[in-house]
Formats: structure tokens, sequence, C-alpha cells
């Protein structure tokens, strides 16, 4: 009996894609990947061109559209920038794709509002882009359980290793909230001036120990470390675990399962949480 022959694996799909922005290009490549990302596979050669604002910028990119030939995707205010793109497309017979305008369309039809027009306006210099650059500078700086000043974060994490603490402070900065996380370690006790603290909203993350072993496990499989130790033994790990707990408990603070939640859902979950405590300041 001979063996059934094994198909081989289908090639992926490369093509090029060409984005043109009149800004820093992040709304597309966020709208481009989403996109990419719900046919299997599929490779773009991505090609970007950012802050398109001139004729002569324009041309340069015509020019890289003409020789490698793809889809055009672009978010561009300005009419000229705009008429050239899609006049230059349609003669190459390439496809070329604004897509914003859906979404400016309803939400100016809804509103009964015109657009400003304003290249780049989403990413302007103001208050609010100031902010997430100072939150985003704060975490890097309290990572970890570094940096002193720990009173004028936000939100601080507790939790054991591999919780997500670090990934959790980066995204809540991006949101333009200060975020600190202090490590919990076995044996280790927290100092009073971090079980004192007044004015930020302390958060405790845990998970199930099989989570954090798995995670731990792949941790150190990266670093070619495999030898077995109580951090990824899973009754020391337990341990951990429940001695966490009962710290958040003493402390009552809420806490945050991130077994089955993505970033994004436990940086939502703690916004929540700042929310309802601001409202009830």
């Amino acid at each position: 009996m001979t063996d059934p022959i094994e198909a081989e694996p289908a090639k992926p799909v490369r093509f090029h894609l060409h984005l043109v922005s009149d800004s820093t290009g992040e709304t597309l490549l966020d709208v481009m990947r989403a996109s990419i990302a719900q046919f299997d596979g599929v490779e773009p050669e991505e090609h970007l061109y950012a802050l398109v604002r001139s004729p002569r910028q324009m041309e340069r990119a015509l020019k890289e559209i003409e020789a490698a030939p793809g889809v055009v995707m672009f978010t561009l205010v300005g009419s000229e920038m705009r008429r050239m793109l899609e006049t230059r497309c349609a003669e190459l017979g390439i496809p070329a794709v604004a897509v914003l305008d859906p979404i400016l369309a309803t939400l100016s039809g809804h509103l009964g509002l015109p657009m400003s027009s304003r290249a780049g306006a989403q990413h302007e210099l103001d208050a609010e882009y100031h902010r997430r650059i100072e939150a985003l500078n704060y975490a890097i700086v309290h990572d970890d359980g570094q940096g002193q000043n720990l009173e004028g974060a936000d939100v601080v994490l507790f939790g054991v290793s591999r919780t997500s603490k670090t990934p959790t402070c980066i995204y809540l900065a991006h949101r333009g909230v200060k975020a600190a996380n202090i490590p919990l370690v076995p044996g280790a006790p927290l100092p009073d001036r971090i079980l004192s603290l007044k004015r930020p909203l302390v958060v405790g993350l845990t998970a199930q120990p099989e989570r954090i072993v798995q995670i731990r496990r792949n941790r150190l499989l990266s670093l070619n470390e495999d030898r077995d130790t109580e951090y990824v033994d899973e009754d020391a790990v337990r341990e951990e675990i429940v001695e966490a707990k009962r710290l958040f408990a003493r402390q009552g603070w809420p806490v945050i399962d991130v077994s089955r939640r993505s970033v994004e859902e436990t940086a939502a979950k703690i916004i929540n949480l700042l929310t309802d405590r601001r409202g009830q300041g």
C-alpha cells in the first residue's frame, strides 16, 4: 500500500499595496492590516508614502506606483493631490480606494456638518497628543517596579510575573492613561510606601496557574532556557497566585483575571474602573 501523497502547501498570494497619505499613514496602515487579516495566504508588499502634500511628492509616489502596479489605498484631504492620484491610477488601470470616504460621508450626512478639510487633522499636536506622549514616557520609566513617582500615576498594576502588566501599561498610555506596574516576587515583601498609595487606582492582575506556566515556559524557551525551576512549577505558581489574591483582598484592590482577556480587554476594564472612580470622587 502506497503512502498518500501529501498536498503541497498553497503558495502565498503576493501583490504590491501602495498606501498614500497626507498625514502619518497610521490610519491607513491600521485599516489595511485589518482588511488583509481577513484573507488567508495573502502577503502584500507594503509601500507607504506619508505626508504627501505637494504635487512633487505625489509625482514621486506615482512613479513608484507605476513601476510596481497593485492596489492603492489612500487618505488625502486636499482635492488637488487626490485628483492627481485618482486620475493617474485610472489611466494605469490600477484600483484606488479612499478608505475613509464611506465613514466621512456617513458622519457628515448624520451630523449635517461639512468636513474640515485639514490634512492630518487627527494628528495635530494638541493637548491630547502631548498627554499620550507623557503617559508613554511615564509607563516606560515606571515599568516593572522602576521609577520613584508612583503617586503621579493614574493606575498602578500589581501581579505575578507574566500577567501582561507591561503591555497593558503601554496600551493604557496610548489612551492617555499614566500607568505603572509592580511585580509580585515570592518572598519579597512590598514596602509600605507602595501599599499606601493614595492617588492612583491600584488594580491586581491574576490568571489561571496553567496559563501562567504555559507563558513562562514559552518565555524560557525563547531564551534557550529549558530547566525546570519553581518559576514554571505549577504548584509553586499556584501558591504565588494565591498569595497575590490574598494581598489584593487585604488591600481591597479590584482584581482582573487576564487568563482569557486580550490586553485591549484588560485595558478597557481598567478604564471603566477609572471612570467609575472619578464619577464617585
